[in-house]
């Protein structure tokens, strides 16, 4: 199922049931996983490896060069995991020698013309919306969502279950299960709809709201705010990630 107009490099590997529309290119080094779809015009460029099951759009390019000025041509990858949709004109570049490859989990919805830069790292079951443009080094855990229009800085990092409301401005930390939008971009308290779908406790959800206002709704700082939680509160695994998190920010956490 490769269309004859496809060019398909004879290094590359193609599963069972694969299917290569017009136009396609794929070059060296690319396997791709069986039942995975690759629309027309898409370009495969080197070193990718996609998943089973994997749908790519109209026009995408994946594995082309880091946007990176340090980089020599070192040999650096793009992973894309099962049942993942990338729709139409999206861009995924390849990584840097930093972490030698940027990755997408299993089951992510990619929207059109989303960007992620070198080395990011996607996690399972994420939701990017429609031209979210992603610098270099960021993360974002399990199951958040990110709207549309959304820039995302380098570094940053997004939490599991975190929400990014439309066109923010994203330039630190979101920590998980959190609300943030606007620009200037602030939290807005938990991401309630997001919980409560998921089939969270009643507790959990309350012990994750006392957590949220003891760190940002308080006159305590940060750090005063993580041990009152800890001393004061259930052992919730959930409430120790969201402290966790934002333990190990790097760059800050938004407020």
């Amino acid at each position: 199922m490769i269309h004859r107009t496809a060019i398909v490099d004879p290094s590359a590997q193609l599963g069972q049931d694969v299917t290569v529309g017009p136009y396609v290119i794929i070059g060296p080094k690319v396997t791709v996983g069986d039942r995975s779809t690759i629309a027309a015009h898409a370009v495969l460029e080197r070193n990718s490896r996609i998943g089973t099951g994997v749908k790519i759009g109209y026009g995408t390019i994946i594995g082309n060069d880091p946007q990176d000025l340090k980089y020599k041509g070192d040999e650096t990858w793009v992973e894309i995991g099962d049942a993942t949709i990338i729709r139409e004109y999206c861009t995924i570049n390849r990584g840097t020698t930093a972490t030698h490859k940027t990755t997408v989990g299993q089951r992510c919805f990619i929207m059109s013309y989303v960007h992620f830069a070198h080395d990011c790292v996607i996690g399972n079951d994420v939701v990017v919306a429609n031209g979210v443009q992603m610098a270099g080094h960021v993360t974002v855990d399990d199951k958040a969502i990110i709207s549309g229009l959304t820039p995302i800085h380098q570094f940053v990092r997004i939490g599991t279950y975190a929400f990014v409301g439309g066109g923010s401005r994203v330039n630190q930390d979101v920590p998980p299960y959190t609300k943030a939008v606007g620009n200037p971009v602030h939290l807005y308290g938990l991401n309630s709809v997001g919980l409560q779908r998921a089939g969270f406790s009643a507790e959990t959800k309350l012990a994750l709201k006392r957590a949220y206002r003891l760190l940002f709704n308080s006159d305590l700082t940060v750090s005063q705010g993580i041990a009152r939680v800890r001393a004061e509160l259930p052992s919730v695994p959930e409430v120790e990630a969201f402290l966790q998190f934002i333990e190990a920010s790097q760059r800050g956490v938004l407020v």
